[in-house]
């Protein structure tokens, strides 16, 4: 006699559901411990996107040692000041961002270079609260460990630059022609300030606003030993 298989149910196809969910939950957290591992060289979701687009993208693995000081410096200081002193979340940021919204004022951005890294890595773009709760745990498991120096070099090859360009190899060949150990402190800078939109803001054609925030980004850059010594002992 054939055994009849009875339909599933709404608590059976519910309890899928959740399993995916906590599935989803918990692998950026297993990956992180992946990627703590020197040899693997993630890709970010745009890159993955770009992919299934079938467009394509570059991006040139380099090891950290490869990468120009000068860019190191300029991105720590145009993006986290504090990345040395923080445990993947500027708390000080963060506590500013929630008071302006309560207060209904337009919010500053708070992101920590773990931050963005966690997002690139895991999650998507949007301007949302539930992203950037989504961010907050994942960044402090990645801070706890990843050493401070693979969180950079992890950030440096999947920063996006250009349409396609992703990381500082491929973003100093396309818009300097030179590979990324030979920046100099002025490309640094111009690509530094390039990161909040680097569709919109060419690293290769500045602007003159471009060229100002540049200057003060290489101002900053110039002053940074202090700021820098978890990355360079």
């Amino acid at each position: 006699m054939r055994e009849t298989r009875k339909p599933w149910g709404i608590g059976r196809i519910l309890r899928r559901i959740l399993l995916v969910l906590v599935i989803l939950c918990l692998l950026p957290f297993g990956l992180i411990l992946v990627y703590r591992i020197e040899l693997v060289r993630p890709v970010s979701t745009l890159m993955i996107a770009d992919l299934l687009l079938m467009r394509g993208y570059d991006r040139q693995w380099v090891e950290f040692e490869d990468i120009s000081p000068n860019l190191v410096q300029a991105v720590m200081m145009s993006e986290d000041g504090q990345f040395c002193a923080h445990n993947g979340i500027d708390w000080e940021q963060m506590r500013a961002v929630v008071d302006d919204a309560l207060a209904g004022e337009a919010t500053r951005g708070a992101s920590t270079i773990p931050m963005q890294t966690v997002k690139n890595l895991f999650l998507w773009n949007s301007r949302s609260f539930l992203r950037k709760g989504a961010e907050l745990p994942i960044a402090l498991a990645a801070d706890f460990i990843w050493p401070k120096k693979r969180t950079m070099e992890l950030y440096l090859n999947i920063a996006e630059w250009g349409p396609g360009i992703y990381g500082a190899e491929a973003a100093a060949q396309y818009h300097f022609k030179v590979p990324a150990s030979k920046l100099s402190a002025r490309q640094a800078a111009l690509l530094a300030v390039s990161l909040p939109n680097p569709i919109e803001r060419v690293a290769g054609k500045p602007g003159n606003g471009m060229k100002r925030l540049a200057n003060l980004v290489d101002r900053r850059a110039k002053r940074s030993g202090a700021y820098i010594k978890c990355l360079y002992d």
